[in-house]
C-alpha cells in the first residue's frame, strides 16, 4: 500500500501525540512553548491533510479511517495532560472525551446499517474551541494571565460538546427511525 502525502500528514499527527504528552508532563524551561508548537503543528496537519486529499483527489479509505482517530488521540492526549497538570478539571475532560466516543459509536452503528451521519458545523465549532482552550491552557503553564481565558474556552468546549453530541444523537435517532431496521437487524 502506497502512503500519499495527506495520509503521511495524518500519520505525523499521530506520531506527534506522545511527544506532546512527554513535553507537557516533563518540567523544563520553555515546555509551554515547545508543547504549543507541537500541538499547533499537529493541528495544522489536520487542516492540511484534508485540504490536500480533496485538492489532489487522494481521498483514501486509510485516510478516512486514520484522520478521526488522529484527531481524537491528539485532543484526548492534550486534555488528559492538562488534567494531570491541574489546568483542566477531570470532569470537563471526561465530558469532552466521552462525547467523542459516543459520537464515534453512533456513526459506526449507523455506518453498519448503511447510513452516513456526516459531520456538522458543530464539529468544526467544537474543534475550534478545543484548539483555543488547549492552546490557552498550555500557555497558562508559564503565564497565569492565560488561565482564565483558557478556563472560559474550556467551558465553551464542554457546552459545544454537549450541543454537538445532542445534535448527532438526534440525527442518529431520526435516521434510524426513518430508515427503520434492516432485515436481519
Amino acid at each position: 500500500m502506497k502512503i500519499n502525502l495527506p495520509n503521511a500528514l495524518t500519520l505525523l499527527r499521530i506520531f506527534l501525540v506522545p511527544f506532546l504528552v512527554v513535553v507537557l508532563l516533563t518540567k523544563f524551561d520553555g515546555r509551554e512553548t515547545v508543547g504549543l508548537v507541537i500541538f499547533l503543528t499537529a493541528v495544522a496537519t489536520d487542516f492540511l491533510d484534508g485540504w490536500l486529499a480533496r485538492r489532489r483527489g487522494e481521498i483514501t479509505t486509510l485516510g478516512a479511517l486514520l484522520d478521526p482517530i488522529a484527531d481524537k488521540l491528539l485532543i484526548s492526549a492534550a486534555f488528559i495532560s492538562l488534567v494531570e497538570l491541574g489546568l483542566a478539571p477531570a470532569w470537563m475532560v471526561v465530558v469532552v472525551i466521552g462525547r467523542e466516543f459516543a459520537v464515534s459509536g453512533l456513526r459506526s452503528i449507523a455506518s453498519g446499517r448503511g447510513i452516513v451521519i456526516s459531520a456538522s458545523v458543530w464539529g468544526k465549532i467544537k474543534m475550534g474551541t478545543q484548539i483555543a482552550a488547549v492552546s490557552l491552557l498550555i500557555l497558562a503553564l508559564r503565564h497565569e494571565g492565560f488561565a482564565l481565558p483558557g478556563r472560559i474556552a474550556l467551558w465553551a468546549v464542554v457546552a459545544v460538546a454537549i450541543v454537538s453530541g445532542t445534535e448527532y444523537f438526534t440525527r442518529f435517532l431520526r435516521r434510524i427511525v426513518l430508515e427503520g431496521p434492516r432485515p436481519g437487524d
